[in-house]
């Protein structure tokens, strides 16, 4: 359930497994064959069962993909997994690709020959991707080849089963709004649009449509499953019943037909055979899906999934049941700080400083009858030059003492039954050099900029992301990563359409929950990130102001590291957040800590800039 830290030496068997699968070239009649870090439900995190990106390669980040031709092997990555990738993959057998600058159809435009013939399993892209693969090969003469089968899964001998974690209900305290009325909601939607039904292939708006949680994949509590929701008549679940024990059988009888999910393919060719008009989202669903229904006569019409944009703006009871979860999780949180503290430089490892982590918050949550249902994520745990890299995930191969005179980077989360948390705190190990303190200043003050915004309705996350980066902008620096991502209610920590980023053209709306995590990284030498979770609500009027506005109100409790802060960097403003900031944790969190040696390091911690 929670982070393992297996050995991740560079793989010797990069090159025998890509020439087995070149040898399948001929029969398939390809040039090359796609290989995505992605399942058939186009999901974050996989099953050990989809995990063919990382057989085939070694690299084990979370979004990537591979493209292996007959003369070159290369694995495109974005900024976050760059020094991951030459870490991980034999660079004898496979180059690096920028999955942002020159993804895999901008790379055929460039490189591939006139004629390739690429090939795909349909089940593990888009039809948005297949488009694009579709666009590059038509300008250079060349064609998309879908496969019956995926070769790797044939050359694959010893493959994990694919999994059957049990299936749990969220209740009304929890969830916020029945499922029934979840359903009614979109039902009646579709007979609005003058449609039949609607696909759903993201498991987390299975989850949230259905109020049940899961446990097929790491961290993110939703079950491998669809569903059809019709616009007359019950919808159908396809999802295996030996997930389900009696309980939840019964409680989604009354609201589906619960069906096996090898029968989804029967069931939508039928309700396609009378011309329905079926909505599909084209950026979640396997392309196979989709070209089924057009093969059967059925009718898809591309649209958003019905659930994406309610399950991103939170009711009051998952608000209210986030809140709730971060502060147990930031008293979490302390207790680990005080002990890291506490501890002599250069004596614990990165893995120890993990495991810490995860047993401190399990205790917590054991104390609070609150139980730890799951990590949120791998922790990133980095120090000294390790914190550099992004989403760095220790390994026994890579673990190493946390020193004297380096920044430590902890980013990590939790999955509780009331709230997902994800939180990032980077800290000084004994006395640090100016430098450093430089940039985690400026990074601090682009956190406070996004924390105290005000913006009309109508403002997207690509307006707001200049404020956390002007301060580095200005000292000649930025960060390759965007600035907040949208976070689930027990579910998803990357949760769309909400983002805070250059590219992010979606509104920011009430109830949205986000991070708020600017950072900085110098390679071979040190990286710093801070992050909080806040959320969009209705914002105080401004005497004088001529329109209402909406602002953020912050979820995580946790110091921020004030040995690292420069003060004369910080405007008035600045260090009055702060002091408040910290004023607040301290009276949030005291309450909840008995030893007194950490009730003694937060009021420390929490102590007044000024």
């Amino acid at each position: 359930m929670f982070q393992s830290f297996e050995v991740t030496s560079t793989p010797q068997f990069g090159r025998e497994r890509v020439e087995a699968l070149r040898a399948t070239f001929d029969e398939l009649g390809i040039d090359a064959f796609l290989v995505p870090r992605a399942d058939e439900y186009q999901g974050e995190y996989v099953p050990a069962s989809s995990e063919r990106l990382s057989w085939l390669t070694g690299f084990t980040g979370s979004a990537g993909v591979a493209l292996i031709g007959r003369g070159q092997a290369v694995v495109f990555v974005d900024g976050r997994y760059v020094t991951q990738l030459a870490e991980q993959v034999d660079g004898a057998v496979f180059t690096g690709g920028d999955l942002v600058g020159e993804p895999p159809h901008l790379w055929i435009k460039k490189h591939a020959p006139k004629g390739f013939r690429l090939g795909i399993d349909p089940w593990l892209h888009t039809g948005a991707e297949v488009r694009r693969l579709e666009k590059a090969l038509a300008d250079i003469g060349g064609a998309l080849v879908f496969l019956k089968y995926n070769p790797l899964d044939r050359l694959w001998a010893s493959r994990p089963a694919e999994p059957l974690g049990a299936v749990t209900i969220q209740n009304l305290g929890e969830s916020g709004v029945l499922a029934a009325e979840k359903i009614g909601a979109i039902a009646h939607d579709l007979k609005q649009k003058n449609l039949a039904a609607v696909l759903i292939t993201d498991p987390s708006s299975v989850a949230w449509i259905f109020n049940i949680r899961g446990k097929d994949v790491p961290h993110t509590p939703h079950p491998l499953a669809r569903a059809i929701i019709h616009a007359d008549g019950k919808p159908e679940l396809f999802l295996d019943k030996r997930k389900t024990n009696i309980e939840a059988e019964a409680y989604l009888a009354q609201l589906s037909h619960q069906v096996a999910p090898d029968t989804l393919e029967k069931r939508l060719a039928a309700v396609a055979a009378d011309g329905a008009r079926i909505l599909v989202d084209p950026d979640l669903t396997p392309f196979a899906l989709a070209e089924l229904i057009r093969a059967k006569g059925g009718e898809v019409v591309e649209g958003n999934d019905p659930a994406k944009l309610p399950r991103a703006c939170k009711n009051l009871v998952e608000i209210n049941g986030s809140a709730a979860a971060h502060v147990q999780d930031g008293a979490a949180m302390v207790e680990f700080l005080a002990w890291l503290e506490d501890t002599k430089p250069g004596t614990i490892t990165e893995i120890d400083a993990t495991k810490k982590l995860e047993e401190v918050r399990g205790r917590v949550g054991q104390a609070m009858q609150n139980p730890l249902k799951d990590i949120s994520f791998d922790t990133i745990a980095g120090a000294g030059e390790h914190a550099a890299i992004m989403h760095y995930r220790v390994t026994v191969d890579t673990d190493r003492f946390i020193a004297p005179g380096e920044l430590f980077l902890i980013d990590s989360g939790a999955q509780y039954i009331n709230g997902t948390t994800d939180i990032t705190r980077t800290v000084a190990v004994g006395a640090v050099d100016p430098e450093r303190k430089r940039f985690f200043t400026l990074v601090l003050k682009g956190m406070i900029a996004i924390s105290t915004a005000r913006f009309p309705k109508g403002t997207r996350g690509c307006d707001l992301d200049p404020l956390a980066r002007i301060n580095l902008w200005k000292a000649g620096a930025d960060f390759a990563h965007g600035t907040g991502h949208g976070v689930g209610s027990y579910l998803s920590v990357h949760e769309g359409p909400q983002r805070i980023a250059r590219l992010s053209t979606q509104e920011l709306l009430p109830g949205m929950i986000l991070s708020n995590e600017p950072g900085y990284y110098r390679p071979g030498s040190f990286g710093i990130r801070i992050e909080n979770l806040i959320y969009v609500r209705e914002a105080e009027d401004v005497d004088g102001g001529d329109q209402p506005m909406l602002g953020f109100e912050t979820l995580t409790y946790c110091p921020i590291d004030r040995n690292l802060i420069l003060r004369e960097l910080l405007t008035a403003d600045e260090v009055h957040w702060i002091d408040a900031y910290h004023a607040k944790t301290h009276e949030t969190l005291l309450p909840l800590i008995e030893d007194p040696a950490v009730r003694n390091w937060l009021q420390q911690a929490t102590r007044p800039l000024n």
